[in-house]
């Protein structure tokens, strides 16, 4: 299998992918105070429909808990397998993260609608992750339902 095959792009491998997924660390997570931010409420939409949610903010360093749940500051923190991170970062600051991704190597890591980075992508992919790129989480979740 060619690596590029890890970079889901059709509706079939999203839905194949998210039937597979059952806890989400969301990487750059915001708090309560901004709930009107997507990357507050698709977290909490996705609680909501019964995924196990691990909050990784990039920020807000005196949190220790959102949406109820415990903080973790790193991916290879968090105890356990990761099938999904979901990454609400901007592109270019996405490959800060990439050695602690690759190290805790989740099964697949989505990266928000209108986040795009194919040098990351590449990277994830030619280590056996899979990669979505530029789309919403929580409308394709709805969507796959």
């Amino acid at each position: 299998m060619s690596w590029q095959e890890n970079l889901v792009e059709g509706t079939e491998g999203i839905r194949t992918l998210l039937a597979q997924t059952r806890r989400v660390a969301v990487l750059g997570i915001k708090t309560e105070a901004q709930a009107n931010e997507p990357a507050f409420y698709v977290a909490k939409y996705l609680a909501s429909a019964g995924l196990d949610i691990i909050p990784v903010p990039v920020y807000y360093p005196q949190v220790t808990s959102i949406l109820g749940l415990k903080v973790y500051r790193k991916l290879v923190d968090v105890p356990g397998e990761i099938d999904l991170v979901n990454v609400f970062r901007l592109p270019e600051v996405i490959s800060l993260h990439l050695d602690d991704m690759l190290a805790k190597k989740p099964k697949a890591v989505w990266f928000q609608s209108g986040i795009r980075n194919d040098e990351v992508a590449e990277r994830l992919a030619q280590s056996g992750i899979k990669v979505v790129q530029d789309r919403c989480l929580m409308i394709e979740h709805r969507r796959a339902r």
